[in-house]
């Protein structure tokens, strides 16, 4: 796929987060607790990124930190992340993005598939599993049965240990490290996904790539 075809892609399908993320996020607000921090305030850093938060990539200079709470199985998580990749390759080391976990209740496979996440993460392979989960949303989000199965080969596609994953999988200890995301989550006051921190701020304005990358500006200029 040529650059310019991903850049197309990216940006139509922020068009259509731009039109269903607002119904997704509305629906999924009704499922979490009320903010316990307003929005555009600014968040404790430390409740945004933990020492075990997961990196994509790291600023030598720490200027600017680019936070997403997400849930895999959210179609609006699932419609922005062509366009997020497309911002970590223009932007690569100038900045930091970290991914916080956030199942929502009602999906029946998001808190699962951020076990999964965590499970692969165990063995340095967040990022591969991050990205097979969202480039295969469709085939396993909104299925009513646990999609065990399927993760397992998504293990086994990227090369990791299948019989450790499995047992970290339904470690006690994998569940509490997605929980206290979705704590952490909740004390900054997200409400739905995707929800963005930049630099400490919710980014609450935000509608597409072209927003995005004008916040992200800033931050570097300033």
């Amino acid at each position: 796929m040529t650059k310019n075809l991903r850049l197309t892609l990216a940006m139509v399908l922020v068009v259509i987060l731009a039109m269903i993320g607002l119904i997704t996020i509305n629906r999924n607000r009704a499922d979490t607790p009320r903010a316990a921090a307003d929005a555009g305030q600014p968040v404790d850093p430390a409740v945004l990124v933990r020492a075990d938060s997961h990196r994509l990539s790291t600023a030598a200079d720490g200027k600017v930190t680019l936070v997403e709470f997400l849930d895999f199985e959210c179609e609006a998580c699932g419609a922005v992340y062509p366009a997020i990749e497309e911002i970590r390759d223009t932007y690569g080391d100038r900045i930091t993005f970290v991914v916080r976990y956030f199942p929502i209740p009602s999906h029946p496979n998001a808190e699962l598939a951020a076990r999964a996440a965590q499970a692969a993460a165990n063995q340095d392979r967040f990022p591969q599993m991050y990205a097979t989960l969202f480039e295969n949303q469709e085939s396993w989000g909104h299925q009513r049965t646990p999609q065990t199965e399927r993760f397992v080969e998504y293990a086994r596609t990227i090369g990791l240990d299948v019989d450790r994953f499995q047992r970290d999988l339904d470690d006690p200890a994998t569940a509490e490290r997605v929980a206290r995301d979705r704590a952490d989550g909740e004390t900054a006051g997200v409400q739905g996904t995707p929800t963005f921190f930049l630099n400490g701020r919710q980014l609450t304005e935000i509608r597409t790539q072209a927003d995005m990358i004008a916040a992200i500006d800033a931050a570097l200029a300033g």
